[in-house]
């Protein structure tokens, strides 16, 4: 009897082609990118806040936070929305805690094929001071009458209907805020600024590396600094060196407009 053997070299490639089509096959299944929106059932929390300031941590999930009398005061309502799947990995994984005053949001979706998306609506009680610190996702608010701090590494930040001192960051995405609030500081890395105020304010600091800034504000007159490198600079408000209402706007890379609100 003769027996044949197939070389070591065929036996690795039948076994490569092999896992490659498992990987093919289980990536063409995945088509579909995964969405928040698509859970139904979203989970809820309640927290306990002792204090008047809050810290929000977190990674990987948009953030919708609100100033909010519906709920007994010293309680943070959390809202979760999560879709997602891990083909060939752990996980994933989401999680919430609360320890002092700082509440700690996390999604984990790690491996060869992993897709997730999260979401997360915070319903703070009013007079909270809030901390934004966000590592990748979206962050808006609404609500505030105390003072709000956004940092997000990697997504936009908007803000509205709010009347405390804002402090707005974000190294990768535009900057907008609608607010009544009288001293407000917003930068951005890379993305555009806009600042529509209701009130005349004290202080307003805003920069961007490569983007647009633009500030509308109520009629008045203000002490102005421009300045872009590679732009136009357009100021229609009335000007003096002596007002007590200040305004800085630049970027390294776009145009600044400031003007009055129509």
């Amino acid at each position: 009897m003769i027996r044949t053997t197939a070389p070591a070299h065929a036996a690795r490639g039948a076994r490569a082609a092999l896992v490659t089509g498992v990987v093919m096959a289980l990536a063409a299944t995945a088509t579909a990118c995964a969405s928040a929106g698509d859970d139904e059932h979203p989970d809820h929390r309640s927290f306990a806040l002792r204090g008047d300031t809050l810290t929000i941590d977190s990674d990987d999930s948009a953030l919708e936070i609100v100033a909010s009398d519906a709920h007994p005061t010293g309680t943070v309502r959390v809202t979760r929305w999560f879709d997602g799947s891990v083909a060939i990995g752990d996980g994933p994984k989401v999680s919430w805690s609360m320890k002092h005053d700082r509440l700690v949001l996390r999604v984990r979706c790690s491996g060869l094929i992993a897709d997730c998306a999260a979401e997360h609506r915070l319903e703070v009680p009013r007079g909270v001071a809030v901390t934004v610190e966000e590592d990748d996702g979206s962050v808006r608010a609404s609500g505030f009458r105390d003072a709000l701090s956004i940092r997000t590494a990697d997504g936009a930040v908007r803000v509205t209907d709010s009347s405390g001192p804002l402090d707005l960051r974000s190294d990768d995405g535009s900057v907008r805020a609608e607010v009544s609030s009288r001293r407000v500081s917003a930068r951005t890395q890379d993305g555009s600024v806009r600042l529509d105020l209701g009130v005349v304010p004290d202080r307003v600091e805003t920069a961007s590396d490569d983007g647009s800034v633009t500030i509308a504000l109520p009629r008045a007159t203000y002490r102005v600094t421009a300045r872009t490198d590679d732009g136009a600079v357009d100021v229609s408000v009335p000007r003096a060196d002596s007002s007590a209402h200040v305004v800085s706007a630049r970027t390294q890379d776009g145009n600044v407009t400031v003007r009055n609100a129509n």
